[in-house]
């Protein structure tokens, strides 16, 4: 059952609390994906500049699934597109492992071959790889997304959710070593939904060097991560463990519903 959705939170009646960027530890640490001190505005005809990213800082351990979270409109994607390399900050330092794949909302956006091995294959041209490599780099990452059996199936008859499944073992055979995923079960049904985030848990359980970033809004599907972030208005406002941050905007919801009802 899915609990009450973050974009109906209301910055206007709850004041965000603001956490301290995350500094550097002295520990040996390996970090795949970091963020300091990002800011990122845009010009339009009625202001100068409009802020969407306020000095945000994040980091990631390489080997963790972490999740993104926060209200529609806070900047969850802006900060994931800048991770990704398809935004330019207008300030702050980005520092992700490669090499990385941004996974799309949209599957047919990047699902484009007829049959499920072609599409898998399909960016192992650029490499200098014999056939059997190819074979053994797509069967390998079907079978981390559970979609081995769909092989040689048409891509024109799988759902939404086996889609997306395609489209991450894409990213696992080119050996990506990040995966930026940008809320890939928002239109899916529960099967689907589900389907897809063991697939992306799998996928680190079965390669310690693969670390992902996940958008969403489902606080069920933080049972799968290893950290979470949560966004507000432009800025992160806690950086932490699953449970804590799930716990921290729980917290947050049941004061809105009594803000609201009072």
């Amino acid at each position: 059952m899915n609990l009450p959705s973050l974009a109906r939170f209301s910055e206007r009646l709850l004041a965000p609390l603001y956490s301290t960027p995350p500094t550097r530890s002295h520990n040996t640490e390996s970090i795949a994906i970091e963020g300091r001190n990002l800011s990122f505005s845009f010009a339009s005809r009625q202001v100068k500049f409009v802020p969407i990213l306020r000095d945000c800082s994040i980091r990631i351990p390489s080997g963790q699934f972490w999740m993104l979270l926060g209200p529609n409109g806070c900047g969850k994607s802006t900060l994931l597109k800048i991770l990704a390399g398809l935004l330019n900050p207008t300030s702050g330092e980005v520092c992700v492992k490669g090499p990385k794949s941004f996974v799309f909302q949209n599957p047919d956006h990047q699902v484009v071959m007829p049959t499920v091995e072609a599409d898998v294959a399909f960016g192992l041209g650029k490499f200098n790889l014999t056939n059997d490599e190819v074979r053994s780099r797509v069967s390998r990452a079907l079978h981390a997304v559970g979609m081995s059996d769909y092989m040689q199936r048409s891509v024109q008859t799988l759902s939404g959710g086996q889609k997306q499944r395609v489209a991450i073992a894409g990213a696992l055979a080119e050996a990506c070593k990040v995966l930026l995923l940008d809320e890939l079960t928002t239109f899916l049904d529960e099967n689907d939904q589900m389907g897809v985030i063991r697939a992306v848990r799998n996928s680190l359980d079965t390669s310690a060097e693969v670390t992902a970033l996940w958008v969403t809004h489902r606080l069920e599907e933080l049972e799968y991560a290893d950290g979470a972030i949560y966004m507000e208005d432009g800025r992160v406002v806690k950086h932490g463990d699953a449970a804590s941050i799930r716990s921290f905007i729980e917290a947050r919801q049941a004061a809105y519903i009594e803000e609201i009802n009072s």
